[in-house]
């Protein structure tokens, strides 16, 4: 088995330099795995390269993948992604993933744009104070959320819980979702890809669809996007991605 032609131009797109021993140790699965994820799966469905690489490296960090986040990475940047967008991606995993899981790929991050010779610390890119950050948080997540969602969590929380939505607001949304460097839509995306690669987050997957249909995408995009996740996730957080996008939209 050799690999397709579109497998090997997709690949070679992204990789022009050999980046792993496999193809020596382990052809074969090289070879059908290079056929599936760059040639059977890119033809599934339009996506824009970048926008494709942002969600795929969004599930690395959710599933924990932190080898595979550093080789994707260097392709994205070698075909596009600034520093700026792969910075902002790592930061918004925090909030779903924890900064023990976070942590990693924020250094793995920097190991990658220091070795192509990009200077570090980059430029801010927060637009909130600490004053402001709950409030213009809070705004944020009525207009992804729906506001009638937002207020049914605060007034069904008991009362000992609401410090719980009170942070939600002020640090999931406010800390996030108002940077600069990914714009609204793909840092909805970039949630999304997180929690399905996360598992165990069926009711925020659910969720998030509902988020990313607020923000103006629609089934067709949705399906790309857990699509081109496949490869990397795995059949099972693929097929209850499925169900929560049909629960939504069928």
């Amino acid at each position: 088995m050799a690999l397709s032609e579109i497998a090997r131009e997709n690949h070679d797109a992204l990789f022009p330099q050999p980046v792993s021993g496999l193809s020596a140790t382990d052809p074969e699965l090289v070879e059908y795995f290079g056929n599936f994820a760059f040639d059977e799966v890119l033809r599934s469905g339009d996506l824009e390269p970048r926008t494709r690489l942002i969600v795929q490296l969004s599930a690395l960090i959710g599933s924990g993948s932190l080898r595979e986040f550093r080789i994707l990475l260097g392709g994205a940047l070698t075909i596009g992604l600034t520093p700026v967008e792969a910075k902002e991606m790592v930061y918004q995993s925090v909030a779903y993933v924890g900064m023990g899981r976070a942590i990693d790929f924020v250094h793995a991050t920097n190991d990658v744009l220091t070795e192509r010779g990009v200077e570090l610390p980059l430029a801010g890119q927060s637009t909130t104070t600490p004053d402001d950050r709950a409030e213009k948080g809070l705004a944020v997540q009525k207009q992804i959320v729906g506001a009638d969602a937002v207020d049914a969590l605060y007034a069904e929380a008991p009362a000992d819980e609401q410090h719980i939505q009170q942070l939600l607001s002020a640090n999931c949304f406010g800390d996030h979702y108002t940077r600069t460097g990914l714009d609204l839509q793909t840092r909805e995306l970039v949630t999304l890809a997180i929690l399905i690669a996360l598992g165990g987050a069926d009711p925020q997957v659910k969720g998030h669809v509902v988020a990313n249909l607020n923000v103006g995408h629609d089934r067709a995009l949705l399906l790309t996007v857990i699509t081109q996740l496949l490869p990397f996730v795995g059949y099972p957080r693929t097929l209850n991605a499925l169900r929560a996008l049909d629960e939504v939209t069928l």
